[in-house]
């Protein structure tokens, strides 16, 4: 299908004709974002925290109490550290240091926040 749309602009090119080729990305993404490095994420909303690093001031989270934790399955967490959830992504975090320590769980809005 896409061979066949980049022959036909090529012969409409030809011709001396004006033709505009675009690559689709995901269903419903907009062509613009569909290029960027992480597909369909606006700008400012792909990941900003990293594993080893100190969680960067400004990004939002939600620190995870204890039912909302064990809902989820995990063990406690352990001392000086908690589960925090930073969009729909469950870390835990050195609560002195605010280091991101792992990755846990990618979360739907299984919880009701």
């Amino acid at each position: 299908m896409f061979t066949r749309s980049v022959l036909i602009a090529a012969v409409i090119t030809s011709l001396g004709l004006s033709v505009t080729v675009s690559v689709a990305g995901p269903k419903g993404c907009p062509p613009g974002l569909a290029k960027k490095a992480v597909p369909c994420v606006p700008p400012g909303q792909a990941k900003k925290w990293q594993i080893g690093a100190p969680l960067p001031r400004g990004i939002n989270y939600t620190v995870l109490n204890k039912d909302e934790w064990e809902s989820l399955g995990l063990r406690r967490p352990a001392d000086g550290t908690r589960y925090v959830m930073i969009d729909n992504q469950v870390v835990r975090m050195n609560q002195a240091t605010r280091e991101v320590l792992e990755a846990v769980a990618a979360v739907g809005r299984v919880l009701n926040q």
